[in-house]
């Protein structure tokens, strides 16, 4: 991929073969950011189109403020939210989940001479050895995700699917560092809890 500066020129010279270059690299992920706002793929599908739409109709006023890739991310953010708001499936912005992440049973107490530390570590899971098990865990993994709360499904996907950096996940979401982390450390630790559950039954 060239670099923003050729692609957006690229891009305001109306080239569709760049155009098509950008759609087949970045809307699988777009799409699978999109569904941490929307109930369901064609409904992803239609946010990834807008976003498309939304950024040609928008090229000439892309400032180069951030990467591109960014600014089409929070372009696809912003229009997902407005749709998913419509489909009456938002979580309040703050909410990032009740309780605590980790059983608190599963730590030393405070008489203990190594207080907060595990008492027993998480099992070691066996690699998958066959395609179909491989695939499971794959199906279990996007359950795991679904069933997240939407701030924590969004930070999950952009980081650890899609390879975002932290500070890009933030720029893209406009929240702090420190929520950014929060979110993505109750995120992993409830996906982890479901593949620990899963994995302790084979």
């Amino acid at each position: 991929m060239e670099d923003d500066a050729t692609i957006v020129a690229r891009l305001r010279a109306g080239d569709e073969a760049m155009f098509a270059e950008l759609l087949d690299g970045w809307s699988q992920g777009m799409l699978r950011a999109a569904r941490a706002y929307v109930s369901t793929v064609a409904s992803a599908e239609d946010v990834v189109q807008d976003t498309w739409l939304a950024v040609i109709r928008g090229i000439d006023r892309f400032e180069g403020r951030s990467s591109l890739k960014t600014w089409v991310y929070r372009i696809l953010v912003n229009t997902a939210k407005t749709r998913g708001v419509r489909e009456s499936r938002t979580v309040p912005y703050g909410h990032a989940g009740d309780g605590p992440t980790v059983d608190p049973a599963r730590f030393r107490g405070p008489g203990d001479p190594y207080p907060g530390h595990w008492k027993e570590f998480p099992p070691v899971w066996q690699t998958p050895e066959s395609a179909a098990v491989s695939g499971e865990v794959r199906g279990r993994i996007e359950a795991a995700l679904t069933e997240l709360p939407d701030r924590q499904r969004i930070v999950i996907t952009l980081r650890d699917v899609e390879g975002y950096s932290s500070e890009e996940v933030c720029e893209i979401l406009e929240i702090s560092a420190a929520n950014q982390r929060v979110l993505l450390h109750r995120a992993r630790a409830a996906v982890r809890g479901r593949l620990e559950r899963y994995f302790s039954e084979l």
